[in-house]
């Protein structure tokens, strides 16, 4: 598909629950999250907008989880407010960088982010973040169908499992997504500057 011309950028679930492998949701993912912060300083440079999600439970006896919280024990830990779902700091967000606050595994499900990225005319929504097979991919497969261009940053997605990731990238590359190097999504976030910011 390419990149269109007005790229955004979205941080998936880089919080401490899950890059804390002390987590019980949490795995090591020092290599994908470094890999993330480049991308991210890559478009900060440029003026591309940058968004970060996190799953985020405020009722007490997690109704807002719904039935998923049955599948997956664990999200029991990400409490509204707690350490666990904040952003990992080695992202230094930033107070322009707004975090979408989610309850399913899309981005885009229950959330603000489909009228975020329609208002301000993206077109291209670049993907880091964790897990590849399971919000990476629910994401990536709602961009496209919200009419969005996915490209997924292969050094810079994780999962808990090698496997569920390769199969995970194999088949966004065939059917949902583009997937690109970070070397390859940094060139086009500089191939137009003055669509961005001038110092890019």
């Amino acid at each position: 598909m390419g990149f269109g011309d007005h790229p955004a950028l979205l941080v998936v679930d880089l919080i401490n629950a899950f890059t804390d492998p002390s987590s019980p949701l949490g795995a090591a993912m020092d290599r994908e999250v470094d890999a993330a912060r480049v991308v991210l300083d890559a478009a900060r440079t440029c003026g591309v907008p940058r968004y970060f999600t996190t799953l985020w439970y405020s009722d007490a006896d997690l109704k807002d989880a719904g039935v998923w919280v049955r599948k997956i024990k664990g999200l029991a830990v990400l409490r509204a407010g707690t350490h666990e779902v904040q952003v990992d700091a080695r992202l230094a967000r930033t107070s322009d960088e707004p975090v979408v606050m989610k309850k399913y595994a899309s981005a885009f499900f229950g959330t603000d982010l489909l009228s975020r990225l329609v208002s301000t005319g993206v077109d291209t929504l670049v993907i880091v973040g964790c897990t590849t097979s399971g919000c990476v991919r629910a994401t990536a497969v709602d961009a496209i169908q919200f009419g969005f261009r996915p490209v997924v940053a292969r050094e810079a997605v994780a999962d808990r499992s090698a496997a569920a990731h390769a199969q995970a990238l194999f088949d966004l590359e065939q059917k949902y997504a583009d997937v690109d190097t970070i070397d390859d999504v940094i060139a086009e976030f500089e191939r137009t500057p003055s669509r961005h910011a001038s110092s890019c």
